[in-house]
């Protein structure tokens, strides 16, 4: 009887072990699907939404046309990847100082809006470089400022969270240059720093050549920029940190745009701003 009873509990045991490995293997599979499925979340197929963060007061990168439409260079370039990757764009202007948690938050796919990567290599998943820029300073035509020394005890606007900022806060930038001001003033957006230029409530305004070439521009003048730059710079797509799926797909359709003449062709029509001159990507 206790001989049969052995028997019996060891095929129990048999039983039960081979249950429980085929427990672990149908878990282990399903860890394995599950990881699978997060790590490509991150790309995208065709008919999904592409959604770009941008600031909607940086022409000619991203702004606000006259009838009210979101338009510039950046959003015509996301429009073509767009369109190449059967994608739809969603343009979503945001406030530049919460651009990192629109971002970490996945209300935006990325940053596409003369971002500068200079100094925040690490700070996000980067596509290469496609715009050369330079920070520079712009006063009134009939200023008697005429260098960059000649700032000494005046008031420059810049705009919160810009490169400009970046550079004239940066102890091995122009940290030493903005300590001369009377004051360095941040602004939200650059209209308002172009206006208290012309009201005489700033004295200067130090921002991106491109951006100061599309306002002085479209205001027919009055202003010039100085010679001596603060600083050079490349602007990139910023996606979330780690998000290389998207990344590549990005990259992989700017380089055939490349190739097939598109970045060039688009670019031309910023030409009076100087963005032809500033393309990078692919030389």
């Amino acid at each position: 009887m206790k001989k049969k009873l052995a028997l019996l509990l060891a095929a129990t045991m048999v039983v039960t072990m081979v249950t429980a490995g085929c427990g672990s293997k149908s878990d282990d599979q399903k860890t394995a699907k599950k990881t699978e499925t997060t790590e490509d979340t991150s790309a995208k197929s065709e008919g999904d939404t592409f959604t770009v963060g941008f600031d909607a007061n940086f022409p000619p990168y991203g702004y606000k046309a006259d009838d009210g439409s979101y338009v510039g260079f950046d959003l015509d370039l996301a429009q073509e990847v767009c369109d190449r990757n059967g994608w739809t764009l969603e343009k979503q202007p945001i406030d530049w100082d919460s651009k990192d948690m629109e971002l970490d938050s996945g209300t935006i796919d990325c940053i596409w809006n003369g971002f500068t990567m200079n100094g925040r290599e690490d700070a996000y998943t980067w596509t290469e470089p496609y715009v050369d820029n330079s920070q520079v300073v712009v006063v009134k035509e009939d200023s008697d400022i005429k260098s960059l020394e000649d700032l000494a005890g005046k008031v420059v606007d810049v705009q919160a969270d810009s490169s400009a900022l970046a550079t004239l806060q940066d102890e091995e930038g122009q940290a030493d240059l903005a300590a001369t001001f009377g004051s360095l003033d941040q602004v939200a957006e650059y209209n308002t720093a172009f206006m208290n230029l012309e009201a005489g409530a700033a004295d200067a305004v130090a921002m991106d050549i491109g951006v100061a070439n599309y306002q002085i521009e479209s205001r027919g003048g009055g202003f010039r920029i100085l010679d001596d730059q603060l600083s050079t710079e490349q602007y990139a797509v910023g996606f979330k940190l780690g998000n290389e799926a998207l990344r590549d797909q990005v990259q992989k359709t700017l380089d055939e745009m490349v190739e097939d003449g598109t970045l060039q062709k688009i670019a031309e029509k910023y030409s009076d701003y100087g963005v032809p001159d500033a393309l990078c990507l692919g030389k």
